[in-house]
């Protein structure tokens, strides 16, 4: 805490949604990395104060002290900031190696190397905490994927590096190797009042050795304790959008999403036509039920994608022959209203897509910048948590 402001540096800061519910929250984003032009350009608009650090720049080339410096510019201190000063590190490296929507990557992925660089950032900075975003496939990916076809009782046994969560260890050993204790949790952001069904695992670092945990959820699907997730309805019941961006479905798309009502998808076809609109896809496992999707009003948006017109993760409007527009998925995503998105209508979809949603950053936010004011959670409430996972 410098001034009496609570200082957080963005990494992998995309559209900011994870910032503005840290900021929401009290924290003061002194700082951001980010290498999508688009992305900058969304910050730099957004957030006029970050003009000198909201540009394109890659990770890797980033220095610590860049970053401090940059902070205490913005602070307008007549020093530089020091390590240990900042409250609050926060970034989701790419998570494609770790991304079960696929084929199963790789963490010496180039990509995935840059986890790394988010290990280097918090040991050179020394924040009191830090928060790092992935998506669940990391719970269960591999760090060298053997293919199925070479297991079995022919083939020799599957190497510690090509089991189930041999990633996951390597991502909690470098951060124990902090030396901050750590916690991590798979949390639903429905749970958390966010109309969106959206998993994704979150860490949290305390470089002082804190009691931390995750803040309570707030919703639940059975409604029997809590109120019941929020809906698609709920999400846009207010949304004024007089000219929505959206990429149009083509004729051949639309052929068959016209046989569809609201909550239906390509099981609900007539039977002569579901494998003409499957294709090769008919003959797969799994259900595919993102296939030919309307969404439902009544149920929580299925996960914001970066493509929501996609095949296979459809996003058709429940009533309307289009899929969610930018606006739309935005909301879904607890943006704020006025917060504007720059680039294509392709980039606008990405980078919603790739956010972290606000109203669960505002959350994790609210529930650390109580433990920096001092407001600890009891041992009992901590004790009452469930599903967490020491590291």
């Amino acid at each position: 805490m410098i001034d009496g402001k609570t200082i957080s540096i963005s990494l992998f800061s995309g559209a900011g949604g994870l910032d503005i519910g840290m900021e929401q929250a009290g924290f003061h984003t002194v700082s951001v990395i980010e290498k999508d032009r688009d992305a900058t350009k969304t910050l730099a608009l957004n957030r006029p104060h970050l003009n000198k650090s909201a540009v394109p720049r890659e990770i890797e080339k980033v220095s610590s002290q860049d970053l401090l410096l940059e902070g205490s510019e913005v602070l307008g201190l007549g020093r530089i900031i020091r390590p240990g000063e900042v409250d609050l590190v926060t970034g989701g490296p790419p998570c494609q190696p770790f991304s079960t929507a696929g084929k199963r990557g790789s963490v010496v992925d180039p990509r995935g190397s840059l986890f790394m660089d988010f290990i280097r950032v918090v040991r050179e900075v020394q924040p009191r905490f830090f928060v790092m975003e992935n998506v669940r496939g990391l719970l269960s990916a591999a760090i060298r994927h053997r293919p199925i076809n070479q297991r079995g009782e022919n083939f020799l046994p599957l190497e510690p590096d090509e089991m189930q969560g041999a990633a996951l260890k390597v991502v909690l050993a470098e951060m124990n190797e902090l030396g901050y204790k750590v916690v991590y949790n798979l949390l639903d952001a429905a749970d958390y009042g966010v109309p969106q069904n959206r998993e994704r695992i979150i860490f949290l670092g305390s470089r002082d050795g804190e009691s931390i945990t995750f803040p309570f959820a707030t919703h639940s699907k059975d409604a029997k304790i809590l109120p019941q997730w929020l809906t698609l309805r709920d999400a846009l019941k207010d949304l004024v959008d007089l000219k929505p961006e959206f990429t149009p479905y083509s004729e051949n798309r639309l052929k068959y999403l016209r046989l569809l009502k609201e909550g239906q998808h390509w099981k609900y076809l007539p039977e002569d036509l579901k494998k003409e609109a499957m294709g090769g896809a008919y003959m797969s496992g799994g259900g595919k039920v993102g296939f030919y999707r309307r969404l439902s009003w009544g149920k929580p948006s299925p996960t914001v994608t970066t493509c929501p017109h996609q095949k296979a993760t459809d996003m058709c409007h429940p009533e309307e022959l289009r899929p969610l527009s930018v606006r739309e998925c935005a909301k879904i995503q607890t943006f704020p209203d006025d917060w504007i998105f720059c680039g294509s209508v392709t980039s606008k979809y990405k980078q919603i897509g790739n956010a972290v949603p606000v109203l669960l950053a505002n959350k994790i936010g609210n529930y650390l910048y109580d433990v920096i004011q001092g407001n600890k959670p009891k041992g009992k409430e901590i004790a009452e948590q469930l599903s967490l996972f020491p590291l």
